[in-house]
């Protein structure tokens, strides 16, 4: 298993843009897991952490105001539609309790109405009664990117993974928003991940 510079700017540039994929955000408890979790998933391109849902201006972990812990996804709707995403989000926790904490409530912050009405209807098709769900539904108003040291938090803690990234010169910012960051954040997460770049050697 070698990562090079090389493999990595590589496979991040043929990753589709942001404004060719749609984006999900909502919280389930602390961001890490989730983050982690979702950046395995066929068809999700990025994964960010941040705060949302509450109305402190300029949030941070230290004073968090009434925010909570989210995860953001940009995923490729020709790959994995929204709808397809509700059942991972909604059998990640129990959608029948809410936790006591704010801060890692659960929340699906939709962003458009088409998001809104596939949130109802996949509850009403669902095992969980519409009336007995205490998830928080909200339209998202804005989404605060975490500190970077929350950014892919199990990919930084992996040496061999980081150190690649370092290499290849990639700022916080950059490695945040990386598709190969996301897929590598999963694997060592311990996820079952595809990811064909892993076995790559120097070119």
């Amino acid at each position: 298993m070698m990562l090079t510079p090389t493999v990595l700017r590589e496979y991040d540039r043929s990753a589709p843009d942001s404004d060719q994929l749609q984006t999900a955000t909502f919280g389930v408890g602390c961001f890490w897991g989730p983050d982690a979790k979702f950046g395995g998933m066929e068809g999700i391109i990025r994964t960010r952490v941040g705060y949302a849902g509450g109305t402190k201006a300029d949030p941070t972990y230290h004073s968090l105001g009434d925010h909570t812990e989210v995860v953001q996804i940009e995923y490729d709707p020709a790959v994995l539609g929204y709808a397809a995403l509700l059942p991972e989000i909604f059998t990640s926790h129990n959608p029948r309790r809410q936790t006591g904490k704010r801060q890692y409530h659960n929340v699906v912050l939709t962003d458009s109405e088409a998001q809104t009405d596939a949130v109802w209807e996949y509850l009403e098709t669902s095992p969980f009664d519409p009336d007995s769900v205490e998830t928080r539904i909200e339209e998202l108003s804005q989404f605060y990117p975490a500190e970077n040291y929350h950014q892919k938090y199990n990919l930084r803690s992996k040496r061999w993974a980081k150190k690649a990234f370092d290499e290849a010169d990639y700022d916080p910012e950059q490695l945040r928003d990386s598709p190969a960051a996301a897929k590598l954040n999963a694997h060592v997460s311990g996820h079952d991940v595809d990811i064909p770049f892993l076995d790559a050697r120097n070119r």
